[in-house]
């Protein structure tokens, strides 16, 4: 499968993203995490989904081994609500007892000269005051000491102009014959993210505050960032407009990402290679590399130039013709200070450059700082950092703290084990023969260095929480390009298009260890049908299971919440995306409940706990878009003059739109108690 295949066999770009990430860019592929677990549980058995007792009890409980008991001899669960029925359907659905207020729409404006949204006159300038697209990772930083007013912090990750711009269509399958610089412009205005003053009235429900002192956009159209770390400065990100390599304008492809301990947003760059353009192209519309540069072998271990998007052919940053290095500026962990709107965001060289599907913090046993992120990308690896130094409580000095420090990646051992590697300059195979000329070229080139080291090729890492305990859920999404005789990369099946969880246990609980040991917490997919070889604990009902996990979250009570993301490929399923409660301990360990179902075409991204779980915050991406097809009594690709929902206003002269939703208990009280 190549671009054109991506483009021609899906019904929009967010499809074709996904389809695109089935692309693998790894050829470092002679042991990856299922020829792992095939060595630990036996392949035939894996295949099979029939592990034998002592394996099946390591990787889900004791609970595993036991038929499903009768209801009233049942653990009573932690997630105390009632279930969700599955479906797919225009609406979006909340748990009985608890309330779902649509907070912020794509459009609305979050700035205080910003006008009202009007879809049919589109300008850049006003999106730029306006609510972003594709809303992804959301965060909150209270103002009060009872949490009522706070800054959402909310990463915008991409555009999807077929349903964005009245009588545009899809772009990428007609040559971007309808793209006009105004309307790049308005994408590139609608990308990176937005800070936003909100409050909580008597009543519990939420509300923009328009002239919040520190609500901002910031955008790949106008914010000026900066570099910290190894590779600040470095010859590689020397372009024409900086030959200093010290700035570049905005961020793309923001997925997921995290909060610091001093209070900053961590937005992560993800498929940062759709967005870089070439002229060089062959008859089916596929980049040509360009021997003399320098750059290609890294290009192509990264995708770059994706051609996702026309704007390589109205700015020349985004044209690798004629900036050459430019990607090298992208696909970092940007940090943001929300409660300064002029503070300049810096991007931390020294967590690495890969796809970054999120950036999420804890601290390690003395004090300093560790960030799991996931590159999300079929056969790449899990990382993490540990910073050089500690938090002190000054967030002027614990600002510096990405700055400095260690990257590690994965290797996942046949004995239960995992270690953590360092990318280090000058050790191992890291040297100067090998391509290495210093640190800088470490970070630039992260995935080309794992590679070197024998990490373990994963089924696209996505999300990675980390737990106080020394305890860390990474999600592995799926992988459906995985044969029988090449299953991998954290599935453990072939054809795998469910996806499961790996436990990591970190030694003595510290996360800076280097070593600890992994489990597998659940298999997703339906436990009804064999062949999927799907596993959870009994207690879970046929709403559920689910399939392609992808964001997660504790709650203030340490419960794991889990948001997935099947893409186009929900009809496998049935079941739209949505936010499940999925037990990590006991005799219940590997249930999971449905809480919150996304509209047809959505994917539920977040989640985010506030005011200790009294309040979550989810996000809903692409809502009407993905899937489509299958919809029963729609059954075609979404239009902007002809969507399969018109969520969340259900307005006819309104397309469907991304935005942020608020669940709070009817009455008040914890979220699911």
């Amino acid at each position: 499968m190549d671009r054109r295949d991506c483009i021609e066999t899906t019904g929009n770009r967010a499809e074709a993203f996904e389809a695109f990430d089935d692309i693998p860019t790894n050829p470092n592929l002679g042991r990856t995490i299922g020829d792992v677990i095939n060595a630990r549980y036996g392949r035939r058995d894996v295949l099979r989904g029939m592990l034998g007792v002592g394996a099946t009890t390591a990787l889900f409980g004791t609970s595993a081994m036991v038929a499903p008991r009768p209801a009233a001899a049942a653990e009573v669960s932690r997630y105390a609500f009632d279930e969700l029925g599955w479906g797919n359907d225009t609406q979006h659905h909340v748990a009985p007892g608890h309330v779902a207020q649509v907070l912020l729409r794509w459009g609305d404006p979050v700035l205080a000269d910003a006008p009202a949204f009007d879809v049919a006159n589109q300008t850049a300038a006003a999106q730029l005051g306006q609510f972003g697209y594709n809303n992804d990772y959301v965060g909150f930083v209270p103002l009060n000491e009872d949490g009522s007013r706070g800054l959402l912090c909310v990463n915008h990750e991409y555009t999807n102009e077929e349903v964005m711009f009245p009588g545009l269509g899809r772009q990428d399958r007609a040559d971007f014959a309808g793209m006009t610089k105004e309307i790049v412009d308005i994408e590139m205005a609608a990308h990176g993210g937005t800070v936003v003053e909100i409050a909580k009235a008597a009543d519990g429900t939420w509300s923009v505050v328009r002239d919040g002192a520190m609500n901002r956009r910031i955008t790949p159209l106008d914010t000026e960032m900066t570099f910290s770390g190894p590779a600040a400065g470095h010859e590689r990100l020397r372009t024409n407009d900086d030959p200093e390599g010290m700035s570049v304008i905005g961020t793309v492809n923001n997925c997921a990402g995290g909060m610091t301990p001093w209070g900053t947003w961590l937005m992560a760059e993800e498929n940062f290679h759709g967005y870089f353009w070439t002229d060089a192209v062959d008859a089916e519309g596929k980049a040509v590399p360009d021997s003399g540069n320098p750059e290609t072998t890294s290009y192509g271990r990264y995708g770059v130039p994706g051609r996702w998007y026309a704007w390589g052919r109205e700015y020349d940053r985004w044209n690798v013709d004629a900036e050459p290095r430019m990607p090298n500026k992208f696909g970092w962990v940007v940090e943001v200070d929300p409660m300064d709107p002029t503070s300049v965001p810096v991007k931390h060289t020294a967590l690495g450059r890969f796809r970054h599907e999120g950036a999420e913090t804890t601290l390690a046993a003395d004090g300093r700082v560790v960030v799991y992120s996931g590159d999300d990308n079929r056969f790449d690896y899990q990382y993490k950092f540990v910073s050089a130094n500690p938090v002190t409580g000054d967030k002027a000095q614990d600002m510096q703290l990405l700055s400095e420090g260690t990257l590690y990646v994965a290797r996942f051992d046949e004995d239960g084990t995992v270690a953590w590697l360092p990318l280090v300059h000058g050790e191992g195979p890291l040297t100067a023969e090998n391509g290495f000329a210093d640190q800088g070229d470490v970070v630039i080139d992260a995935r080309r260095a794992g590679d070197l080291l024998g990490a373990t090729p994963m089924d696209r890492p996505e999300d990675a929480q980390p737990r106080g305990d020394g305890t860390a859920y990474i999600m592995l999404t799926n992988n459906t390009r995985r044969t029988a005789d090449e299953v991998n990369a954290a599935n453990p099946r072939a054809e795998n298009a469910f996806g499961h969880i790996i436990e990591i246990k970190e030694a003595d609980g510290d996360h800076a260890s280097e070593t600890g040991t992994w489990s597998i917490l659940v298999r997703c997919g339906d436990p009804a049908v064999t062949e999927v070889g799907a596993q959870w604990n009994p207690e879970t009902s046929a709403s559920g299971w689910f399939a392609s996990p992808d964001n997660c979250a504790f709650d203030a009570d340490g419960r794991l919440w889990i948001s997935t993301d099947q893409g186009g490929n929900w009809g496998r399923t049935g079941k739209s995306d949505g936010l499940y409660g999925l037990e990590t301990e006991g005799a219940a360990r590997g249930t999971s409940k449905l809480f919150f179902r996304c509209p047809v075409g959505g994917e539920l991204c977040g989640p985010y706990f506030a005011n200790d779980g009294h309040d979550l915050f989810l996000a809903v991406q692409h809502p009407g878009t993905d899937g489509t097809t299958d919809l029963v009594g729609f059954g075609r690709d979404s239009t902007f003059e002809d969507p399969a929902t018109r969520w969340p206003d259900f307005d006819p002269a309104m397309p469907p739109r991304p935005a942020v939703v608020v669940v709070t208990r009817e009455g008040g009280g914890k979220i699911a108690t």
